[in-house]
């Protein structure tokens, strides 16, 4: 399914996004930026699992990888730009792009914060054991990928035998001193396992607390809540269970108008793996890039933050009940 035809399908009834928002945004015509303090690079789509509600379409046989020199672009205006905080580094499995370790160490040297956003699985890969080594030393922020803290659970929305070796990653980190008070961030993600609205996040992160101390002796930090975009692989699950148009009237009917100011589009830029640019990793699946400014070798700081941001349906999921970004509910 091409984006065109993404777009095509989840755009097919009103009210529109740009309809929603816009009695709510003091008579602007669409949404500006806010801040630019974090740049995301989605490095690669390559990954070692395939996962049922992955927006990416990453998979084993992926191809697309960031270059070295797409990298060295985006470290020039990680450099030149000061208001940049936060590096937030994707994929795919990130860890599989082979300039992984170079693109962490540079930002470190910036002086920047960098998140890992790890599958886990990864970890326990031959040839990756390195990392948690790597990680540690570096004392970089991981965001997990953990549907739910019981194996059939995750299983059944990431592969068999995902959650057996998240659990033994999960055990590693904590030994090297993350999610345990050392200072070494680890962040959990949650992902609904269908066409519903997770639970709240502070709720649903007490039960996570709870049961993987209780089971497995693990600790973590924070659990991130992110709604299941109507995007790529949970598109086509939507519309072979023939639940799309539910789902959709779930996102609009909970639409919640005070998310707006801290969706992830107005404080970030989101980097493909070929250098172009655009407003969040979920309109980087869709192709629509940031105007005027489309990739790293015409960026210009004044014109990427006076920008309009582009939007369409798929919008709603960032912005039903408490929100969704990329660091979990917005409010």
């Amino acid at each position: 399914m091409t984006t065109k035809e993404q777009l095509e399908i989840i755009s097919q009834n009103e009210p529109s996004f740009d309809q929603a928002i816009s009695p709510h945004l003091s008579g602007e015509h669409g949404m500006a930026p806010i801040s630019f303090t974090i740049f995301q690079m989605n490095i690669g789509k390559r990954c070692n699992q395939a996962c049922l509600h992955c927006h990416v379409g990453a998979s084993p046989v992926r191809t697309e990888m960031m270059s070295r020199e797409t990298i060295d672009r985006c470290l020039q205006i990680i450099s030149d730009a000061d208001s940049i905080e936060t590096v937030d580094i994707t994929g795919g499995a990130p860890e599989m792009n082979d300039h992984f370790t170079y693109l962490v160490t540079e930002c470190k040297k910036l002086g920047k914060h960098v998140i890992d956003r790890c599958n886990l699985t990864i970890l326990e890969e031959p040839g990756y054991e390195q990392l948690y080594d790597f990680l540690s030393e570096n004392n970089i922020e991981i965001v997990a990928s953990l549907p739910y803290f019981r194996k059939s659970h995750t299983d059944m929305q990431r592969g068999r035998g995902v959650f057996e070796k998240s659990i033994t990653a999960l055990k590693k980190l904590n030994q090297l001193g993350y999610g345990n008070g050392d200072g070494k961030i680890l962040n959990l993600v949650y992902n609904p396992a269908g066409a519903f609205l997770s639970a709240g996040q502070k709720a649903l992160e007490r039960e996570f607390k709870s049961n993987l101390s209780r089971h497995y002796n693990i600790s973590f930090n924070n659990l991130y809540c992110i709604n299941n975009m109507p995007l790529d692989r949970f598109l086509r699950s939507l519309i072979k269970a023939e639940t799309l148009d539910d789902y959709m009237e779930l996102l609009k009917n909970y639409f919640n108008p005070s998310t707006l100011d801290g969706l992830m589009c107005r404080h970030q830029i989101s980097v493909g793996y070929d250098g172009h640019i655009y407003d969040c990793d979920f309109n980087q699946m869709l192709d629509l890039r940031a105007k005027p400014v489309s990739h790293i070798d015409e960026f210009n700081y004044e014109a990427f933050i006076s920008r309009k941001i582009r939007t369409a349906n798929h919008c709603f999921g960032c912005t039903a009940g408490a929100g969704s970004s990329c660091g979990g509910e917005i409010t």
